[in-house]
């Protein structure tokens, strides 16, 4: 966890996988992939496009910022009133890539939302391993 300087908290979770940054950015920008490990959604890897991200408790809005495949995936997260941004990125390594998220953008009024934060991500992205382990099959 980071602190920026425009004073606002952001977390970070870097993660060695085995797997191709090819396969990882499947994961990361497939609709159905991201169903599987982190929520339903319309999602295109298409900067601009608008995207919402669907669970039980509600919806999280979100627009594309950056698509660089397969190297680099960014994007806004707005659950009212909650205003983050997601970075995604993928640098390869011998044994398959180092996977960085960063959540950025967090005000200091937002505990809740940064604990959450803080415990959701590192779940999302056991999930996301279930779901490498599953294309890689």
């Amino acid at each position: 966890m980071s602190e920026a300087a425009t004073d606002t908290l952001s977390v970070v979770i870097e993660r060695d996988l085995s797997h191709a940054p090819e396969t990882v950015w499947r994961a990361l920008t497939e609709a159905d992939l991201i169903g599987d490990w982190l929520m339903e959604t319309d999602f295109r890897p298409v900067v601009g496009h608008r995207f919402d991200l669907r669970a039980d408790w509600g919806k999280v809005d979100c627009e594309v910022l950056a698509v660089e495949p397969p190297h680099r995936l960014a994007y806004t997260w707005d659950a009212e009133p909650l205003r983050t941004r997601v970075t995604w990125t993928l640098t390869p390594t011998s044994t398959g890539t180092r996977l960085r998220m960063e959540q950025t953008g967090f005000q200091r009024d937002q505990p809740r939302f940064y604990g959450g934060a803080k415990q959701g991500w590192p779940r999302f992205l056991d999930g996301l391993d279930r779901v490498l382990e599953g294309i890689a099959a």
